[in-house]
């Protein structure tokens, strides 16, 4: 049966006495076998109780005291000490046993009272009333605690009306009055009856005089449930609303955590740690509170940070500096001066505060550098702090974990920063601090900042902020990345130099790019850039020859250079990266290599009768250089398994030779070796290309195969001439090699002349004009001649040569020069037709006159001018005149067809022959 339940029939004193002894004697051994946990015992006490409580109705009736009153109180005092008892054994469910026995006891005991009680008597029953009222309320028995608390407010009423003139119990009246209200107030607030429970607290902090008298401990007490009460509202605070906390509920809680305060505050508290511990914590509160309803009062804010000021002034740095509770005032100050807007020094002042006490953990950390994001509009104030926070780590020797997240975030914060050489410096300030407490950054966190540095450096660069761009990259060329080893340096050098570069600071990227190893490909490519945009030709050729023989090497670098090269338009650049590029390529591995080779050929071999037809062309280099290719290509056709794939190319290239060489018979001087080694080149790639040609090849191929053998063996006579007319003395060994030359000549023109039987007659006409008996001129003893007739031959030797270059060489370039004239509409006819026959009537002449003085001059029995030269020295005039005749040149035609006429004295027969009507033509 619940206290307060079933109302007990009508009953005499004794009959309740009666009965309240029996169950007391069948209770009271349960209690001393410490039988707690049977619920007989909690049922037999609440009826003792309600029994009691009738006995106490029907004295109070009758206005007597009992006899049995004495009795009742006594077992009222035992019961209530054996709730004590039953308390210090903390059992799960002793605390319903302890508020039956409070409840029983006090009812017997009021039982027991005097029906007028004096002071003493009304200052017990009141505790004993709060006490048992509160052990019911914090239990949730609101009925029992109501009624039992409603009692105990006549008591506190009848002791109110008690004069106490000598003050001898105002002490103990003010200690038991202020537990009762306290204890209304705890019951009124577990009700949900807030106002009353007001009220209560009110009555209690209004009296001043009624506080001063209580004790230390008293005030703790009240000071606790006070602060309880406050807490609780702060809670629901956060509780009851989704969005945002109520500040009507923290003005509330302000106000009792406000009494709880004005309680304790008079006390010293230093020397009752307990004491102290509970300001510290209405202080924290209260700050709490006034942060909470800052935005309705701002200065709460205020008001809250001088709370916090205050409980942080109490700490003992020597004990509790590090305690993750004062270092959660700390947060809570930054909080408030965060809300107030306070400037950067307050700010960074209470994030040092935390920085200094922080006992290092991922998690703590992960809420430092979380906090600091939330202060990003104060960007110096983060930048300082969280360099605070990274010398703290490498003094306070923080785990490597550690310094390495700070520095990312540093990194990260920085590249924020809208003041770019203020970022810039706090970073290298930063990394100098790493290395000189010499900070070993381990790889892998170092590769993370490098890609950061890289990745804000080339954000910038792509924006166009070049020199931004520059120094982001210089960063990650600090000595702090020294684990990444000198390939992550180089790769920060060069990109900091490209960038210098497109801001056109040539000057300042040269420098940068100079403290790369010269031994990799990528820097001798950044070098080469460097010197182009410096127009320095001769050191960017330099950077593309170290760059193919560097590591690393990478044909792409080759085709970027040659694609600069040419849309700059530097033709002799571009020479030297395709031929840089051509000797990458190893053209023997497979068909794919060979073609590719061949055009690269091709490419350059254009590119340099380009550069040969430009004024002052340095021609020793550029011959030496279209020589060389030539060769190569040559060499590539003779290599190729399948030649006949390349047959288009070798086509190409043997009319440029031979066109070049041409060309050159008109515009160079004194270069006879270098035109007859191109005419060489050419012979050799015609050669080639007659034996694979994957088509019938056209007779007049022959007739360039012939000219170009025999033109190379005519400009090496006439270089020989030349050597002739500037040394006195000649060793014999030359005139060995030049006649070899010339035989090795004569024999494949023979050899073309034999093979080629399906010419027409034209063609034939025209190989067979040259002569092949020179063949026996040319092989007389060198030594013998020059001794015996030197002139003669010098004579014989300039007219040969000079008619044969005449007949092969000038007519080919004057045809050029005429299809030339032709298309641009530029043409003189006169001096064209008369450009090749005056020279060569000059050197006829010089032969007649060496015919009229040495004509019958003989080597032994033999002619020293052999009679088939004065044949076809007879026939070449004679058919020259007939040309010019056809032609109504008549004025030379005279000329030749005199000519003709005294050359025939020297031959037999000549002087008949010379005096009948000649044919149309001679044969040659």
């Amino acid at each position: 049966m619940s206290p307060g339940g079933k109302k007990n029939r009508a009953r005499s004193p004794q009959e309740l006495y009666d009965e309240i002894r029996e169950l007391l004697i069948k209770t009271k051994p349960k209690l001393k076998d410490a039988t707690t946990k049977d619920e007989t015992i909690t049922r037999d006490l609440h009826k003792i109780a309600s029994l009691a409580q009738a006995f106490t109705e029907q004295r109070l009736k009758s206005n007597k005291k009992s006899q049995l009153s004495d009795f009742l109180d006594q077992e009222g005092v035992s019961l209530w000490n054996a709730s004590g008892v039953v308390r210090q054994g903390s059992a799960p469910d002793s605390r319903v046993v302890v508020a039956a026995l409070r409840l029983a006891g006090f009812r017997l005991m009021e039982a027991g009272l005097e029906p007028k009680p004096d002071t003493e008597a009304l200052l017990h029953i009141l505790q004993i009333a709060s006490k048992t009222g509160a052990t019911l309320s914090e239990l949730g028995h609101n009925d029992a605690a109501s009624s039992v608390l409603g009692c105990a407010a006549k008591y506190e009423e009848a002791l109110r009306n008690i004069d106490d003139p000598s003050g001898t119990n105002q002490q103990a009246r003010a200690c038991v009055t202020t537990v009762y209200l306290s204890t209304r107030m705890e019951a009124a607030w577990r009700e949900g009856n807030e106002g009353l429970a007001a009220f209560m607290a009110d009555k209690i902090t209004e009296n001043d005089g009624r506080l001063v008298l209580l004790s230390n401990h008293d005030r703790e007490t009240l000071a606790t449930k006070l602060l309880d009460i406050g807490k609780s509202l702060l809670r629901s605070c956060y509780q009851d609303s989704k969005s945002a906390p109520e500040e009507g509920k923290a003005n509330e809680a302000i106000r009792w955590m406000q009494k709880a305060f004005s309680v304790i505050e008079p006390l010293d508290c230093a020397t009752n740690a307990e004491l102290a511990e509970l300001k510290r914590s209405v202080l924290r509160s209260l700050a709490r509170g006034y942060f909470l309803s800052s935005s309705q009062d701002p200065e709460n804010l205020i008001r809250a940070e001088t709370a916090l000021e205050e409980v942080i002034a109490t700490i003992d740095p020597s004990v509790n500096n590090v305690s993750s509770e004062y270092q959660q005032l700390r947060w809570m100050k930054l909080a408030v001066i965060k809300r107030r807007k306070a400037g950067d020094t307050v700010l960074l002042q209470a994030l040092q505060a935390i920085i200094d006490n922080l006992t290092y953990s991922e998690s703590n950390l992960t809420d430092v550098l979380q906090e600091l994001r939330t202060l990003s509009q104060y960007h110096q104030l983060v930048t300082s702090a969280t360099q605070y926070c990274l010398h703290r780590a490498l003094q306070c020797s923080w785990s490597t974990d550690a310094v390495e997240r700070l520095l990312i975030s540093l990194i990260f914060h920085c590249s924020k920063d809208d003041k770019h050489d203020r970022a810039i410096q706090d970073l290298h300030t930063s990394f100098k601090e790493v290395c000189d407490v010499e900070f070993e950054l381990l790889k892998a966190p170092a590769t993370a900042c490098i890609t950061l540095l890289w990745q804000y450096g080339d954000r910038h660069y792509h924006a166009g902020r070049w020199k931004e761009a520059a120094d982001w990259f210089s960063c990650g060329t600090h000595s702090i990345f020294t684990s990444l080893g000198p390939v992550s340096s180089s790769k920060c050098f060069r990109k900091a130099a490209l960038a210098h570069l497109k801001r056109k600071d040539y000057a300042h990227a040269g420098s940068i790019i100079r403290r790369c190893p010269d031994t990799e490909a990528t820097t001798q490519y950044v070098t080469f850039l460097i010197a182009v945009y410096q127009g320095l030709e001769d050191e960017a050729i330099k950077s593309i020859r170290n760059m193919v023989h560097a590591v690393n090497f990478d044909r792409k670098m080759i085709l970027l250079a040659c694609r600069l090269a040419h849309d700059l338009d530097m033709k002799n650049l571009l020479l030297n990266v395709l031929k840089a590029l051509l000797e990458t390529m190893n053209f023997r591995e497979n068909v794919e290599n060979i073609t590719e080779a061949m055009t690269l050929v091709r490419c350059i071999i254009r590119l340099i009768v380009k550069l040969l037809g430009e004024p002052a062309a340095d021609l020793d280099r550029l011959v030496a250089a279209l020589l060389h290719h030539l060769k190569i290509a040559a060499t590539v056709a003779e290599s190729c398994e399948q030649p006949a794939m390349l047959a288009r190319d070798v086509s190409w290239l043997w009319r440029t030779a031979y066109n070049c060489a041409i060309q050159a018979c008109s515009d160079w001087e004194d270069r006879e070796d270098q035109i007859s080694d191109i005419f060489d080149a050419a012979r050799r790639l015609l050669e080639l290309y007659t034996l694979h040609a994957t088509v019938d090849v056209d007779q007049a191929i022959y007739i360039y195969l012939v000219n170009a053998s025999f033109a190379s063996a005519s400009g090496r006579v006439m270089s020989f001439r030349r050597l002739r007319s500037q040394t006195e003395a000649i060793e014999s060994e030359k005139y060995r090699d030049l006649f070899n030359e010339i035989n090795q000549s004569l024999q494949r023109i023979g050899k073309v002349l034999r093979e080629e039987k399906d010419a027409s007659r034209s063609d034939r006409d025209s190989l067979e004009t040259i002569p092949l008996s020179a063949h026996d001129f040319f092989n007389v003893t060198p030594s013998g001649r020059t001794k015996t007739v030197p002139y003669t031959v010098d004579i014989i030797f300039d007219f040969t040569i000079k008619l044969i270059l005449a007949k092969l060489v000038l007519f080919a370039a004057l045809e050029a020069t005429l299809h030339a004239c032709l298309s641009r509409g530029h043409f003189s006819l006169e001096k064209f037709a008369r450009a090749d026959r005056s020279k060569a009537i000059g050197y006829v002449d010089q032969a007649i006159a060496v015919l009229e003085e040495h004509g019958d001059a003989r080597d032994g029995g033999d002619l020293l001018y052999p009679l088939d030269e004065r044949q076809w020295l007879l026939s070449t005039a004679y058919n020259t005149g007939l040309e010019c005749l056809h032609a109504s040149m008549v004025d030379e035609a005279k000329r030749w067809f005199e000519c003709s006429t005294i050359i025939c004295r020297f031959v037999p027969d000549g002087r008949q022959r010379a005096e009948k009507r000649p044919p149309s033509t001679l044969p040659d």
